[in-house]
């Protein structure tokens, strides 16, 4: 017979070889860890933060149990079947079994199989609903808002951030909180969450009576995005890549001297002598202390890339190696990465190898006036074919830990920057895990390619990043690669993209743009650099006709802005995300949860984007509940209706509810 008692606060349950503990974890919310080692391992909360004391209530029979806290209610049985209901009754999620005595198949609702050398695969398997649909779960290059029926990788990859953060109009919010590899899938059968070496089964699961309910649980759980600087809600500018000192002070100075709004310019890749070395060239940036001190005088902050790439060759990397701070390789050797050499990644799972990276980057960027970091390359982005059993951290295998990576990574600057007096935080990161928000992260969407399909999927990734916890998220103006900048195609993409981005929640450009102002041998030779330049990626540079509609758009964007900071500091307080699909804010209306190409900007802006070439009229649905102002003509429509709006190049849908209007963005629609 199994064991069902109370151990502290939470429920236990063993039989056999495994044990259960069920425990209060926030509002309305409980942690269940299952392992079949001889205990739960200790001090491994992984994306949770240790929970307020809560009282529960927790009822034992002879048969069954069950703990209550709050909405949400756990109930298991002799068997250790669990199931999960709110207060009112309603079945939020329940394990599927079909083993004895219930099914002949011998297929475990909950299991850990023993790995060959390693620990446990680990199996999870739920019921599915035929009316369940469910968002969130990071950013991932698909075109579906709604992730039921989906098969996904949960690893990390160049353009995939896996967070294993499921939200169900179910009214729960589910976290896998186990930073190993695995996949989940979500089908029409069941739901099947899978690790594949683990020590222990670990999840999360919160209920409340609104998305937004949720969204505040899981931020109160695994942490609150810090307020954003006001800086950050303006214009980013940035290429791939500025060579020189020079180079970037004239740029900056012509988008002043052009009367151009601009908060922020970025340095990218191969500013330094070598991967591994954080710091800048001598040779092409020699003062950057007068470089940081020129940008402020014109109300410009800088940012810079950092790499967590080790060159073999650099003057930092037998160092690292002797004290261990480097990711290790399982067969030969630890080199990872070959891009323009070869290198390993610093192991950020390890406390003396962030502290050892956090104070070469102090040195050379902090302590000369820069305060703002582009975290690249933080999936990390392993030899191209991710071969996550290669790799050994500090905390574990590869295919154990790897996707706490990006997790550990953004804490490294985080903690640095906040320990070194630093207040405002926000750091540009190209991966996140499940908590990573805490850490001042603003997630893009990676190096995708420049063409409507792609445009058409950040939407999506935009939104279900918001619902996974990363309110922060934006993406490369125009695509990051095969934009050229001679092709008239690609001019409309560009401005399409733009619109878009105005109504992201950080509004920034970059890409690595055709042609290329000059080749890899010219640069070597020129720069004594292993990689070029793309072409320009200036907005003025553009033909006037563009040049003129992008000018318009920046100032637009500088007319949200102080709209976007009411926004940021809602998402700091609840982790509502700024983008956010319809239902969000029309959870009534059940058209709302089927629209995955339009989505809310805040509460009071509705943003239909033009997401395929030569698209200029398109079909907007207008959520019940509300009258509809389209913002460029001033037209009022009924809310529960589709109608048909034009959509010349000049500009894209836009509409606010009739009673709370943004009037920044009326007014400036009428003056400009």
């Amino acid at each position: 017979m199994a064991v069902i008692e109370k151990k502290g606060n939470g429920l236990y349950w063993s039989h056999d070889s495994e044990k259960l503990i069920i425990q209060p974890w926030g509002n309305n919310s409980l942690r269940v860890r299952s392992t079949k080692n001889k205990d739960f391992t200790q001090n491994q909360n992984w994306a949770l933060l240790e929970p307020n004391k809560t009282s529960t209530n927790i009822r034992i029979n002879k048969q069954t149990a069950s703990i209550t806290n709050g909405d949400i209610t756990a109930e298991i049985n002799e068997y250790g079947i669990l199931k999960f209901v709110k207060s009112n009754g309603d079945v939020l999620i329940e394990e599927r079994w079909q083993n004895q005595p219930f099914s002949s198949l011998g297929i475990k609702g909950r299991d850990l199989k023993s790995n060959i050398g390693g620990d446990f695969k680990a199996t999870l398997r739920f019921y599915a609903y035929d009316d369940e649909k469910i968002f969130g779960m990071g950013q991932r290059q698909e075109k579906q808002l709604d992730m039921k029926g989906c098969i996904l990788e949960l690893a990390h990859r160049n353009t995939q951030a896996s967070v294993p953060f499921a939200v169900s109009n179910r009214g729960y919010g589910f976290l896998w909180n186990n930073p190993a590899v695995g996949r989940v899938t979500f089908g029409n059968n069941e739901t099947v969450w899978e690790a594949n070496d683990t020590d222990q089964i670990d999840f999360w699961i919160t209920t409340a009576d609104s998305i937004n309910g949720i969204e505040k649980n899981y931020s109160d759980s695994t942490g609150h995005v810090p307020m954003m600087p006001k800086f950050a809600s303006g214009f980013w500018q940035c290429k791939l890549r500025y060579k020189t000192q020079e180079e970037l002070l004239k740029v900056a100075h012509e988008y002043k001297d052009k009367g151009l709004p601009i908060s922020v310019i970025v340095i990218d890749f191969f500013h330094w002598p070598k991967q591994g070395e954080w710091k800048l060239d001598p040779k092409f940036w020699p003062n950057p202390k007068s470089m940081v001190d020129e940008l402020e005088s014109m109300g410009i902050k800088l940012m810079v890339s950092i790499w967590p790439t080790v060159d073999v060759n650099s003057e930092n990397y037998d160092e690292m190696e002797d004290k261990g701070y480097l990711v290790r390789g399982e067969r030969m050797f630890k080199d990872a990465f070959h891009f323009m050499g070869n290198e390993a990644f610093f192991d950020a799972t390890n406390k003396g190898s962030r502290e050892f990276v956090w104070n070469k980057a102090k040195k050379n960027y902090y302590d000369n006036g820069i305060r703002l970091f582009w975290l690249d390359e933080a999936e990390p982005e392993y030899a191209y074919d991710y071969d996550f059993d290669h790799y050994r951290y500090t905390l574990g295998r590869g295919t154990k830990v790897t996707n706490i990576y990006p997790f550990e990574y953004a804490r490294t600057f985080f903690e640095g920057q906040k320990n070194s007096g630093q207040k405002d935080i926000i750091n540009l990161i190209r991966c996140v895990w499940a908590g990573s928000q805490r850490y001042g992260t603003l997630l893009w969407s990676g190096d995708v390619r420049s063409n409507f399909e792609s445009l058409q999927k950040q939407v999506v990734a935009g939104m279900n990043a918001g619902l996974s916890g990363i309110p922060w998220w934006t993406t490369d103006i125009g695509g990051f690669t095969h934009g050229n900048n001679e092709d008239p195609n690609f001019h409309e993409l560009l401005v399409r993209w733009f619109q878009f981005g105005v109504f992201c929640p950080v509004t920034r450009l970059h890409g690595f743009r055709e042609p290329v102002e000059q080749s890899v041998e010219a640069a070597d030779k020129m720069f004594n650099k292993p990689f070029g330049s793309g072409s320009f990626n200036e907005i003025y540079k553009y033909p006037p006709k563009i040049y003129n509609i992008l000018r318009r758009l920046l100032f637009m964007r500088e007319a949200l802005r102080s709209y976007v900071m009411e926004q940021m500091k809602i998402a700091h307080e609840d982790g509502t995300p700024v983008m956010r699909p319809l239902f969000y804010d029309f959870s009534t209306d059940a058209k709302t949860w089927n629209i995955a190409d339009e989505y809310m900007f805040g509460p009071d802006i509705l943003v239909a984007p033009i997401l395929k070439a030569k698209e200029v009229m398109r079909s907007v649905y207008l959520p019940a509940g509300s009258e509809w102002i389209d913002v460029r003509d001033g037209k009022i429509y009924t809310g529960g209706t589709t109608i048909k709006v034009v959509a010349p190049i000049e500009s894209m849908p836009v509409f606010t509810r009739a009673k709370k209007p943004v009037q920044a963005l009326l007014d400036f629609e009428k003056s400009n």
